[in-house]
């Protein structure tokens, strides 16, 4: 994993014990096309990446997460954009694995913050970040360091 990435995932470090974010014992990501069928490519993709790394029992809620960050980096930064076209820029999904940790983050163009919309039962949208704090043991987002536009909003989950 590259430096820079670790660097945009500094604030994940805030609160918890000292680790060394060069010391991530598994990472993978992927790019994800301006299109909704990506959610399921993610959905396949943490599916294949938690088999890998042993941890198959956390599917169910990573997957669920997985699906709100990268359903939410389309529809509110991608799909919105005016520009849309082959000229923005994809959503891109990262799994890094510690020992003790696993994080899940999602980068997307937007400068904008990820605003929690009230969790309303009868609604069919505006629950997703709702479902993210619900099922990780944290969540994030801080914009892309530099001169690059976007953030990246993160979840994490304590590895048993």
């Amino acid at each position: 994993m590259g430096t820079k990435v670790l660097t945009m995932l500094e604030p994940l470090w805030q609160g918890f014990p000292p680790v060394d974010p060069l010391a991530v014992s598994g990472s993978a990501s992927r790019t994800l096309p301006p299109r909704y069928e990506s959610v399921r490519c993610a959905r396949a993709f943490t599916r294949e990446t938690l088999q890998g790394w042993e941890l198959d029992e956390l599917f169910d809620s990573v997957a669920l997460v997985v699906s709100e960050l990268v359903t939410n980096a389309l529809r509110h930064a991608i799909l919105a954009a005016p520009e849309h076209g082959d000229a923005t820029p994809p959503a891109r999904l990262h799994l890094m694995r510690w020992s003790s940790r696993l994080v899940c983050a999602v980068r997307d163009p937007s400068d904008d913050s990820p605003v929690a919309g009230e969790a309303d039962s009868a609604a069919e949208s505006g629950r997703g970040l709702y479902l993210v704090d619900s099922f990780s043991d944290s969540w994030g987002w801080h914009p892309l360091a530099g001169a690059a536009h976007g953030k990246i909003v993160w979840a994490l989950f304590r590895l048993p």
